[in-house]
């Protein structure tokens, strides 16, 4: 089971704006900046209320390395994601549709954020 994820994006301001506004509709919101110290970055964080479970640094990005999947409650909300996203600046990846070749019941979308990473929302019936 996955607690966290810490993405490094090159512009934390633009990423801070860009991913509040795609995952609002997976309920998910900026909840907290946490200073570091020691050595340990400062990190923007997003959760859903209850814990902090993705986070940003700055830095410079590696966009080929990592696929981030949201899940979503509907496909409502996958299609709300990706309206939100593209909205905010996103590049479209895949539009909201139906992936049977992955198996029955997996619906997504999936988006480019401002860095190029590639990310989704899915919800699996």
């Amino acid at each position: 089971m996955l607690d966290h994820a810490i993405l490094t994006v090159s512009n934390i301001e633009v990423s801070v704006a860009f991913y509040e506004a795609a995952l609002k509709p997976l309920s998910i919101k900026f909840l907290a900046p946490y200073k570091g110290s020691d050595g340990h970055p400062d990190l923007w964080g997003f959760g859903t209320g209850k814990n902090i479970f993705f986070w940003l640094k700055h830095g410079k990005p590696h966009p080929e390395a990592i696929h981030l999947g949201f899940v979503a409650e509907s496909n409502d909300v996958v299609d709300a994601f990706y309206k939100a996203s593209i909205a905010a600046g996103a590049k479209e990846n895949i539009s909201p549709r139906a992936r049977i070749e992955y198996y029955p019941g997996y619906y997504a979308a999936d988006v480019f954020d401002p860095d190029g990473y590639s990310f989704e929302a899915v919800h699996k019936n």
